[in-house]
């Protein structure tokens, strides 16, 4: 402990110890008037108290904000969520810290159990206040106006008004609730409510990682899963920001005597409710089965005001994908289009279906620039974009557009947006376009056409079966026509398992791929590894590609490059690499990726020249892209994916430096209620591996939380994990090395030596702990990616790490550098 910090508990203690007994109400702290257990801070407008609590039946004692009007003591806010004074320790002070800023202390008075971590130029000076939001704020001084830390950046499980939520597209922060972990503990719990800001921002609830309710976008006057309510929009005024700066939500009330909170719980409900000598509550979810996240599957609209017939129906031109279930009233499969029904060219339209809360929105476009009409002709010109709606409800408002299954769409009885849904020219004539009902012509038409189809059914088996018995051939290849673009795929190569079709991912012609690359000349090479080679191409509409070229020898294979167009193809997220399509003809298997212009991580970090580039502030982005983008596939994608081969080289940087995470040839796909699998052939990059993948072929979400703690440490150290780096102990890896210096107090020595100034040591030692934490022996220790990102945006106290795996490196086991910027797995039987 420095001179500082000593005589600063000198005087906490002194100021603890010679005070009167008798409690007190303070209007500031400063670094000589810190709060004891028993005195409260009040706001200037005695709305807000903050002070000690114990909450519930439990004996632990927390700082926290409540109302101070308000009888019964309702908890808002809470400091030290998990880390809580011992259980009947009175003892306990919030106080302005040596540096400035703000921590907690119990009965050991050497070491704080919470900080405010901030370090201020002038900490001397520096004052706590509580305002009449209730948002507690640390001020470089009284007369400053401008918040150094503030409360309201780590909210707990209630939003109050003027409380923001939604992300820092700048500093990469995010404001979430999180819920209690019950009505007796206050720590981080199960449940999740933020503004997710990917493509079309919208409020998301999550339970257990997983997706429980659906606020929806912004419409411009609110949330399209929340209707308007007439008795509370003159209560509430809601605005929403999405610009370069930042995208978030934020509620305030219209009378300042009004006490209103919205409150996230345990169970996974969303409350909002106001004071009136009890809460009230004026507005809930889920409460409806129609509220609960894709209740109705994919492709399928959920209507509770149905009355007479079963909540869910198909959208038009599609059907059940389980009759059977769907009879019983389990639409959870969702619904499918008929097969062999082509919206290509094909006089295909779109049906208007009115008052909806509009499709999950995560991987839809936005465009704010384009009309209604212009929404209506750039989406009928993409064979695959499956439906369009305006961002704002109005002609004029953006354009979004889906591609792809929709999911979670549900009608409301007055109110909703209007949805623009593709359909061929069959299903187009069968519905009334203004509204998507069919019309009384439709029926009939529907009914003689059923009896046309029936008869055309029976004709179809006759030809099929006398085709068969003929012995004619199946034709060797399938060409559509997409614009000007020929688009082909050989049958022979893509057999019955595979589930690329035409419908999901373009298929280019060799000649235009050929064309684009210079006939794949040197010149235009980015590099090579163990699958072949990597060009760079310009289309002909000047669009920049890279071209990754399957080789004979490639070890990837065959399974592996129809495992990665089926994976890339159903992935779409800032922090993944995009694929454009593919081109399997002949003997040619090409993937067509966008061209991330960058390089990879380990041209950067890996190089003595190009590591003085990233500084840490450059760093910290990256790690926090990788984590979202990791997350991404572990919990909010339509699949849960391990990526199985994590690392730097397969991290790509464009043009801004943003991370994108490539190389799906290894990755697994699993169930939506599957944790982890097995397998007998393990494949992968020395180093990166977990140890029960490496040696059991037991494979999880929480391999690539280790791999991500491998890369972790790579980022901050600019050094190899397979490398030598202790003197003392040579075999040792970089994780043993740091593990060396952490036991001993000295990770920092472990930092990259180019970073520039100014380096921030805590939050480099704080990554340091997140992957410590991330590479311990056993899967169950290490956390998963949504704590991580947590950890990533939250000061609080982190648990100590265990003793990590592998921290001996094996000799003949190190990872060449891949020259490709891409990959370079290594496959070794077991």
């Amino acid at each position: 402990m420095n001179f500082t910090n000593k005589w600063f508990v000198i005087v906490a203690c002194l100021v603890f110890l010679f005070q009167p007994s008798t409690s007190f109400e303070l209007d500031a702290i400063t670094q000589n008037r810190p709060i004891n257990d028993g005195d409260v801070l009040v706001s200037s407008d005695r709305k807000f108290a903050l002070g000690f609590f114990s909450p519930g039946k439990s004996l632990y004692r927390y700082v926290g904000v409540w109302y101070y009007q308000i009888p019964n003591q309702t908890i808002v806010w809470v400091a030290n969520r998990d880390n809580p004074v011992p259980a009947n320790d009175t003892s306990g002070f919030l106080a302005i810290h040596g540096n400035g800023g703000l921590v907690i202390y119990g009965k050991d008075r050497s070491t704080p159990i919470w900080s405010a971590n901030v370090t201020l130029s002038s900490p001397n000076s520096s004052v706590a206040k509580l305002l009449d939001t209730g948002n507690l704020v640390l001020l470089e001084n009284e007369s400053s106006q401008h918040a150094l830390w503030e409360g309201f950046d780590y909210p707990s499980n209630t939003m109050l008004p003027s409380m923001k939520l939604g992300f820092n597209r700048r500093s990469g922060s995010e404001r979430f609730l999180t819920s209690w972990k019950s009505e007796d503990d206050p720590g981080i719990g199960t449940c999740v409510y933020r503004l997710d800001p990917n493509g079309l921002p919208q409020i998301i609830l999550y339970k257990n990682g997983a997706i429980r309710w659906r606020g929806g976008s912004w419409t411009g006057k609110g949330l399209s899963g929340i209707p308007d309510r007439t008795e509370t929009k003159f209560i509430f005024d809601v605005s929403f920001v999405d610009d370069e700066t930042e995208v978030s939500i934020v509620y305030v009330v219209t009378d300042e005597t009004i006490f209103s909170r919205t409150v996230l719980d345990e169970s996974g409900t969303i409350e909002r409710s106001t004071w009136n000598g009890q809460w009230t509550n004026i507005w809930s979810a889920p409460i409806q089965r129609c509220d609960n996240y894709g209740r109705c599957g994919r492709n399928g609209k959920c209507d509770p005001d149905d009355v007479g017939t079963v909540e869910c129906t198909c959208l038009p031109g599609y059907e059940p994908k389980s009759p059977t279930d769907w009879y019983l009233r389990d639409g959870s499969e969702g619904c499918v289009q008929a097969k062999g029904v082509s919206m290509c060219g094909e006089g295909e339209g779109f049906v208007k279906i009115s008052r909806l809360k509009i499709p999950e929105s995560s991987e839809a476009l936005v465009n704010m620039k384009l009309s209604l009409k212009e929404c209506r002709r750039e989406c009928l010109k993409n064979c695959f974009c499956t439906a369009y709606s305006t961002v704002n409800g109005t002609s004029e408002g953006g354009c979004v557009t889906w591609y792809g299954d929709l999911m979670d769409i549900r009608t409301f009885a007055n109110v909703g947006q209007e949805l623009y849904l593709r359909v061929n020219a069959s299903v187009l004539a069968q519905y009334d376009k203004s509204n998507g009902s069919p019309t009384k012509m439709a029926k009939l038409a529907i009914s003689i056409i059923s009896v046309l189809l029936f008869f055309l059914m029976v004709f179809l088996v006759y030809w099929l079966v006398k085709r068969k018995l003929t012995g004619k051939k199946r034709p060797d290849k399938v060409v559509s026509r997409v614009g000007s673009m020929y688009l082909e795929k050989s049958i022979g190569d893509l057999d019955d398992q595979s589930t690329i079709n035409s419908s999901e991912l373009p298929f280019f012609d060799l000649s235009i791929i050929s064309a684009a690359t210079n006939n794949f000349s040197a010149s235009n090479k980015l590099g090579a590894g163990g699958f072949g080679s990597v060009y760079k191409g310009v289309l002909s509409n000047g669009k920049d590609i890279a071209v990754k070229r399957l080789s004979k020898q490639s070890g990837q294979g065959t399974e592996e490059f129809k495992n990665e167009v089926m994976l890339i193809a159903k992935l779409q997220h800032r922090n993944l690499v995009r694929i454009f399509g593919c081109c399997v003809q002949d003997e040619e298997k090409m993937l067509i990726y966008e061209y991330v212009p960058n390089k990879s991580l380990d041209y950067f970090i890996f190089n003595e020249t190009n590591r003085t580039l990233l500084d840490w502030k450059r760093r910290f982005e990256i790690i926090c892209g990788i984590a979202r983008g990791i997350l991404y596939l572990h919990q909010d994608s339509r699949l849960r994916i391990i990526h199985r081969d994590l690392k730097a080289s397969n991290v790509l940087l464009d043009a801004s430096m943003n991370p994108k995470i490539a190389d799906f040839g290894l990755a697994r796909i699993f169930r939506g209620d599957q944790n982890e699998a097995l397998t007998n052939r393990v494949v992968g990059t020395y180093g990166y591996m977990s140890p029960e993948y490496a040696m059991e072929g037991s494979y999880s979400v929480k391999s690539d939380v280790y791999s991500f703690g491998i890369l972790l440490l790579e980022i901050i150290s600019g050094r190899k994990n397979s490398g030598y780096y202790d003197e003392t102990y040579p075999d040792s890896n970089l994780v043993g090395h740091v593990w060396n210096l952490w036991r001993d107090n000295n990770a920092l020595e472990i930092v990259d030596s180019s970073l520039g100034d100014p380096i921030q040591f805590d939050e480099i030692l704080r990554c340091i702990q997140i992957a410590l934490l991330c590479v311990q022996d056993f899967p169950t220790e290490r956390p998963t990616m949504s704590a991580v990102l947590v950890m990533l945006s939250n000061d609080a106290t982190l648990p100590p790490p265990g003793k990590p795996a592998f921290i001996v490196k094996k000799a003949g086991t190190s990872e060449d550098n891949s020259i490709n910027y891409v990959t370079c797995s290594i496959v070794r039987a077991r």
